[in-house]
């Protein structure tokens, strides 16, 4: 059997993987910095997350419109788009500090909103031209070059965010006008056709309600959800947490740099993984890490409880969400791609945005332990899909 021909699908990988190394750095710049911008700017101090909130809130909303976007004019104009919204995105949060108006720099990450919703579909995008066996490592690798963005969004933030002293952080956001400019030249090299448009009959396309009533799809969905959920919940609340606790904007910005490198570094092995392994066994590491960065928070807030609580938070979110999305692309034909995808990232998207709002409130009201005791139901839930799927007979699984 003669090997299937994936170097255009490796080229699109060194391309998506460049474009999640440069465009990606926002994000981490925004975790940092939300918070704190948020609570510099409101006048209810209990809102100082909504910023990052927003954020998430307007990726949920965007996720399915993007991803029918896509599904119409193809990856490269969807990604397009999401660099222009970036860079508003940089520019408004830039005027909003400069000029103290919080309902500006909400503005500001919504439009930042805009764009994650189409960096979600960067590791969909991978497997877009990857064989069956390359699949896997595709979507890895790209999730991968957020190792550098992690290295590049707290550095951005120790060298920008007093470039327009005595405003703090208004350098940091007008560093993400420039990195959404660099980064979308990237996207002028990936080579993924532009779709046809496709008949549901001739194609094979399945209603949604036949495709996710498949177990494996609701479990992928599910545990996505879980993982993406609760790593939001805890990382929101960090930078305020270790404010709190007396910490510095530089030491939160390590503690969060850490954890991003934890997220994506494995992912130079997770497809690999997976591949070894199964996907069940991944997801449910995944849970495993999650569980143990939640006991590791709440046993101390010295500074390295907060570096090795995190770190294994990252951990926990790459097998999780790696494996889930791996899981989600075995369950559906390319003609129920872009619809499928979509609603994954719409409930997904849905529970960070709540996590997120939800992080900032339990952390002003209650603390920081109860923030981790907040893992729990997703945790739970997500664990007894993965076993009711693992005591299941085990489905056709089809090609991505």
């Amino acid at each position: 059997m003669s090997q299937p021909d994936d170097r255009r699908a490796k080229r699109n990988v060194a391309v998506l993987f460049t474009a999640h190394a440069i465009l990606g750095a926002q994000m981490p710049v925004n975790i940092i910095l939300g918070g704190l911008a948020g609570f510099l700017l409101a006048d209810n101090k209990a809102l100082a997350t909504l910023p990052i909130s927003l954020m998430l809130l307007v990726t949920m909303c965007m996720t399915g419109p993007v991803s029918l976007f896509m599904g119409r004019y193809g990856r490269r104009l969807g990604f397009l788009l999401g660099t222009t919204a970036g860079a508003a995105g940089g520019v408004i949060s830039t005027i909003a500090l400069l000029v103290g108006r919080f309902e500006l720099l909400l503005l500001g990450t919504a439009c930042t909103g805009i764009y994650q919703s189409t960096q979600g579909y960067f590791r969909f995008a991978a497997a877009d031209t990857a064989s069956e066996k390359f699949g896997p490592k595709a979507i890895s690798w790209v999730l991968a070059g957020g190792l550098l963005a992690a290295v590049i969004g707290p550095e951005v933030v120790r060298t920008t965010a007093d470039f327009f002293d005595p405003v703090p952080y208004a350098g940091a956001y007008a560093s993400v006008f420039l990195l959404n400019v660099i980064g979308s030249f990237c996207f002028f090299f990936l080579e993924i056709p532009k779709p046809r448009k496709r008949d549901p009959v001739t194609d094979g396309a399945r209603p949604l309600g036949e495709i996710f009533r498949q177990r494996t799809t609701l479990v992928a969905v599910v545990c996505a959800m879980a993982s993406y959920g609760v790593m939001a919940l805890v990382m929101t609340a960090t930078s305020l947490a270790m404010d709190g606790h007396g910490f510095s904007t530089a030491q939160a910005a390590d503690v969060v740099r850490w954890h991003a490198i934890a997220m994506f570094a494995p992912s130079f092995f997770t497809g690999s993984i997976i591949l070894r392994f199964g996907h069940l066994r991944v997801i449910g590491a995944g849970l495993m890490f999650l569980t143990i960065a939640g006991v590791i928070a709440i046993s101390g807030v010295e500074l390295e409880y907060f570096y090795v609580s995190l770190i294994a938070l990252g951990l926990g979110w790459n097998f999780g969400f790696v494996g889930s999305t791996s899981l989600l692309g075995t369950t559906h034909f390319a003609a129920e791609r872009a619809k499928v995808q979509g609603i994954n990232d719409f409930f997904v998207f849905g529970l960070v945005a709540f996590s997120s709002f939800l992080s900032g409130a339990l952390l002003h009201g209650y603390g920081w332990t109860t923030v981790q005791f907040a893992m729990i139901p997703a945790l739970l839930i997500a664990a007894f899909a993965l076993l009711w799927l693992a005591a299941s007979e085990p489905e056709p699984l089809h090609e991505f």
